[in-house]
């Protein structure tokens, strides 16, 4: 079969094109003949998700999971194409619900997308200035809250976008969340776009949220509208994606190119208005009926069958019951359970893909979901089937507990990758979770917080809404430039609380976070009042009472052999100097 031939065995939400591929191959060759410049082939590449790292002749592939969804085929191909084509033999899941995949020559990367597209996954679109992955809430359809799943909508956005003329050449990207209930565990409170599902007069609808976003101007969204029927969100959007898309005054300034700093400027109000009178052009009166566009699988019919009973806690271990305390959830459905996986910093080795895979296919009817928190989500595991599960996430090393805990850190990639990134973040984060683990944390209220990093104030860690949060940065010393992070305080997005966290003052040396967060803790510990969580305390004692810390920490001595760790990043063996190039997440 040639590669013209080629179709893939499988579709899935996004439309695999065999000939776009074909096309994307031939015009890999056309750039390295030389035929394109860099600069118009980088942007035909990242409408293909295919990103350029840091280091040369290295490609970034990302796959996108619209709501998260993947199917046990699917981790089997993305376990084939790390194996095959990534030296370090990983994928990586991101706070995107996206899976990245790292240090890819170009020349492979269109059998990469002919491998996982055989499954019903794509990249189109996953990079540049388009609509991005649509992210969802793990529990859309299982969740005893919501109104109805989001999960169908969700798909069907992600269709109606992807390839959508008005989506190709946006002055910036776009990020979309669906959340599946009023608690937002989607945090669409920081998307330029966001949804919660609503029922209003036995209609189903959306409120629609609009505006938000992190980076340099950290935003939490605004209600365009309270309530907007299913037959309307996606007119809407288009109709605030028009307005976008003409916006030549974003696109004169790339830093400020986010619809957010139009809303900011001219005020919700007055966006509404324009809304409103995009709504009234001949392209809005057509039906935008999203039933055509619905993703509908009847998960329930492919579970387990759930013997009548649960599983014992009598005769299984401590460290098992307190896995399923943090790492269980309750589904809606009688029997059934959602099990967390917590994935270290969002890594799953090409073998792990296949074992996760059997394991869905065993417990979980085939099929998964990745979360904005870096893990993975098996729904409908019988509760009598708990304690298995367990075991055999232990046998792959993925049996930790802690979910969602103060252990579960969030990280992006940093310097190992991106051309954007100041700081090893990853190499923080694993440094950050042995640290914490070494504290052996027992309060409940500690145990609850989240902590989060990025490589530089974007923000992909989603280090602003985390109630520990650093971005890197570079700091001066005697000897030199120093590593170093930004700290952000009582950030939030647990029940719906969605809080940008306060900055504090002044930067810690890398190698001195750990301290800082082990120090932060203690000092929140014993000055808290009685329940009080750590973002309402931070808003208390203000940022301010923190900067004792940071000022104790931040000095650093002179380059010699003594104190020669402290001008290197984490993991690095190298002397420390910021090399930071034009991110490609802006283009």
């Amino acid at each position: 079969m040639t590669q013209t031939e080629w179709k893939p065995r499988n579709q899935s939400i996004i439309e695999i094109l065999p000939e776009e591929i074909v096309d994307f191959e031939e015009q890999v060759k056309r750039f390295q003949s030389g035929e394109w410049n860099e600069t118009d082939f980088q942007a035909f590449r990242l409408r293909q998700g295919i990103y350029g790292q840091r280091q040369p002749d290295s490609q970034m592939v990302r796959v996108k999971a619209p709501f998260g969804g993947l199917s046990a085929n699917q981790m089997d191909a993305l376990g084939k194409a790390a194996a095959k084509y990534t030296p370090l033999n990983k994928g990586h899941v991101t706070t995107r619900e996206n899976i990245q995949f790292h240090h890819v020559k170009l020349e492979d990367t269109a059998d990469f997308m002919r491998i996982v597209g055989n499954e019903g996954l794509s990249t189109r679109e996953a990079c540049g200035n388009t609509v991005r992955n649509v992210t969802g809430c793990p529990m859309a359809g299982v969740c005893s809250d919501e109104p109805f799943d989001v999960t169908p909508y969700a798909a069907a956005y992600s269709r109606y976008f992807v390839r959508h003329p008005y989506t190709q050449a946006l002055p910036r990207k776009w990020k979309t969340a669906f959340s599946g209930c009023e608690r937002d565990c989607a945090i669409t409170a920081i998307h330029d776009m966001g949804f919660i599902p609503k029922i209003q007069d036995g209609e189903k609808g959306f409120q629609l949220l609009i505006g938000g976003g992190t980076s340099i101007m950290p935003r939490i969204a605004d209600t365009l509208y309270d309530f907007v029927p299913i037959n309307e969100y996606l007119k809407i959007t288009e109709a605030a994606i028009r307005i976008f898309h003409r916006s030549n005054e974003l696109r004169k300034n790339r830093m400020k190119a986010r619809i957010k700093f139009m809303i900011d400027r001219i005020g919700i109000d007055d966006f509404r208005k324009m809304v409103e009178e995009e709504l009234q052009e001949e392209w809005a009166q057509k039906s935008f009926d999203p039933t055509p566009l619905l993703w509908i699988e009847n998960e329930e019919k492919d579970a387990p069958i759930s013997p009548i009973g649960g599983y014992s806690k009598n005769g299984h271990s401590s460290e098992f019951n307190h896995w399923v305390e943090t790492n269980v959830q309750d589904q809606k459905q009688a029997g059934y359970k959602v099990v967390h996986v917590k994935l270290p910093l969002g890594d799953i080795q090409a073998e792990q893909w296949h074992e996760l895979a059997d394991i869905a296919r065993k417990y979980a009817g085939g099929r998964t979901r990745i979360t904005h928190q870096q893990n993975i989500a098996f729904r409908w595991v019988p509760e009598s089937a708990l304690y298995e599960v367990w075991q055999e996430l232990n046998r792959l090393g993925l049996g930790m507990s802690g979910v969602h805990e103060i252990t579960d850190v969030v990280s992006c990639p940093g310097t190992d990758s991106c051309k954007l990134g100041i700081t090893s973040s990853m190499g923080l984060g694993r440094a950050m979770r042995s640290s914490i683990e070494e504290m052996g944390i027992t309060d409940p209220l500690t145990r609850q917080m989240h902590v989060k990093m990025s490589g530089c104030p974007n923000g992909c860690g989603q280090h602003h809404v985390a109630d520990i949060g650093f971005h890197g940065a570079a700091t001066k010393a005697p000897g030199g430039q120093v590593p170093a992070y930004e700290l952000f305080l009582g950030g939030s997005y647990d029940e719906g609380d969605s809080r940008i966290g306060l900055r504090v003052k002044g930067r810690i040396p890398a190698k001195k976070t750990p301290d800082a967060m082990k120090q932060i803790v203690a000092y929140y510990e014993k000055n808290r009042n009685d329940g009080e969580l750590f973002r309402d305390f931070v808003v208390r004692v203000t940022p301010k009472a923190f900067e004792p810390i940071i000022a104790e920490l931040k000095e650093t001595r002179e380059l010699n052999r003594d104190s020669i760790d402290a001008y290197m990043d984490w993991d690095k063996t190298i002397i420390y100097k910021v090399e930071r190039g034009e991110g490609e997440c802006s283009i």
